[in-house]
């Protein structure tokens, strides 16, 4: 029950979470996501109120919090960013510790910090309650373009035969001796990812014409979804809204909050 499985960030549980529509867990993420970006960023107690919502909302999934924090590892760049923030940005500075920094800097730093952290955990939640294929029969009952669908779906799918396509170059390298140990191997990795790219390429030809063989229009022909009932509804919107009622309170009593 506890256990990884279909997908690297799928975490498979029987919750009340992991049983809502798909299309309902991703407007239930656009809006949070939403409220949390039109949060000024010098409520800082607004800002704990929604980590705090996002842990209940993973308690209630059954998604223990181990398993989300290694996987903010894809936060690294907009952190690496944000920590360089106080350093270039202009204006008035002033000590941190050993430090001197730019005041404005360091606060867009916390805010980019903070916005970012919460929608990465929010997107990794959606992720480890909801199948991909799921997720793509959501967008596409939201309307989402269907071009935009198809590339989704091809994505979902091939994106684990691409990767082990790559396992077995590396092995494949490995076994006559190479080792990424310095600049000089780099010419090996670049053709490497060329010859990947090529074959992934011809993989693509290939599945196309098979599609096109068997009638394929241009149509998708997804597994629908369930309607949606009145206390699914609910249970989705309660974070969004219990965070947009944050937001509110947040800008009424703002130095409560500050």
């Amino acid at each position: 029950m506890g256990a990884q499985h279909g997908h690297l960030l799928h975490y498979h549980a029987h919750s009340p979470v992991h049983s809502l529509p798909a299309h309902l867990k991703v407007l239930a993420l656009l809006a949070f996501v939403v409220v949390v970006v039109a949060t000024p960023g010098e409520y800082y107690l607004a800002f704990a109120a929604y980590l705090a919502l996002v842990g209940a909302a993973a308690r209630f999934a059954s998604v223990p919090w181990g398993y989300l924090l290694p996987r903010l590892v894809i936060e690294v760049p907009f952190l690496v960013f944000a920590l360089l923030l106080p350093f270039i940005a202009t204006g008035p500075r002033i000590e941190l510790g050993p430090l001197t920094v730019s005041e404005p800097g360091l606060f867009a730093a916390w805010t980019l910090l903070a916005k970012g952290t919460l929608g990465v955990l929010a997107a990794l939640l959606l992720a480890a309650t909801t199948e991909p294929a799921s997720v793509v029969g959501g967008l596409h009952r939201l309307r989402l373009p269907t071009a935009m669908v198809l590339i989704l779906s091809f994505m979902v799918r091939y994106v684990e035969v691409v990767a082990t396509e790559m396992r077995r170059m590396t092995v494949a390298r490995r076994s006559r001796g190479f080792a990424e140990r310095s600049v000089r191997s780099w010419p090996v990795l670049a053709r490497t990812a060329g010859a990947l790219f090529i074959r992934s390429y011809e993989r693509g030809e290939r599945v196309h014409l098979a599609m096109l063989s068997r009638g394929f229009d241009g149509e998708l022909s997804l597994e629908t979804e369930q309607e949606a009932g009145r206390a699914q509804m609910a249970q989705a919107a309660s974070l969004p809204l219990t965070a947009a009622v944050v937001l509110v309170a947040a800008l009424t009593w703002g130095p409560v909050f500050a």
